[in-house]
């Protein structure tokens, strides 16, 4: 069994590349799991953390599956890949919003050091999160290639805002040291906690 984050802070932190994920996890799937094995990757990471959230502050309760349930399902999918780790440290910590969570990371693990993770979509609606700048001050950014929101992300609000810190996908690599965001190209995966849900209404 794999052991939980908060017992590996201090010294044994120094130095990762981790890579954070966060989401509702309603449920987790296997897009997660591409998106997390293309980052270990591409980006050199030493883990990725999946950031189960209690409740999406922008999502509607009403269908939502119980935390436990998602944290559950979330490290099942996961079992078998040692540098993905599920984690409740956003319901520990307290916290609502990204840029109070990373915030909190930092000071908790000041020498790690951490790449926010989200598909194009959320690049195109981060302009609504709460103090939204503030991530892309926080931590480098990793954003993913989700139909149909790539071209519409590349033009959206946050994407001109911060243009000019927005790097190559060449230099992946060193990311997590630069700063900064990347816009990946990647192969799209078909998956999507939507797609699962209904498909459960339907048997």
């Amino acid at each position: 069994m794999k052991r939980d984050i908060q017992l590996l802070g201090g010294p044994r932190l120094r130095g990762l590349r981790i890579g954070i994920l966060g989401g509702s996890f309603n449920p987790a799937h296997d897009g997660h799991l591409y998106i997390s094995l293309f980052a270990l990757k591409r980006m050199r990471l030493d883990q990725v953390w999946w950031m189960v959230s209690p409740q999406n502050p922008l999502k509607d309760g009403d269908g939502m599956a119980p935390f436990d349930r998602r944290m559950t399902a979330a490290r099942n999918l996961a079992q078998d890949h040692p540098r993905i780790l599920v984690t409740d440290i956003e319901n520990r910590l307290g916290t609502r919003f990204t840029a109070d969570t990373l915030e909190k990371l930092k000071i908790r693990f000041p020498d790690a050091r951490f790449v926010w993770m989200m598909g194009a979509d959320n690049l195109l609606q981060i302009p609504r999160w709460q103090r939204w700048p503030d991530i892309f001050r926080l931590a480098p950014v990793a954003v993913f290639r989700r139909p149909p929101y790539f071209v519409g992300a590349c033009r959206g609000k946050a994407a001109i805002r911060f243009s000019r810190e927005r790097r190559n996908p060449a230099l992946a690599p060193s990311l997590a040291e630069t700063g900064g965001w990347i816009l990946f190209n990647n192969r799209l995966h078909g998956e999507s906690a939507t797609r699962i849900r209904q498909n459960r209404k339907r048997t």
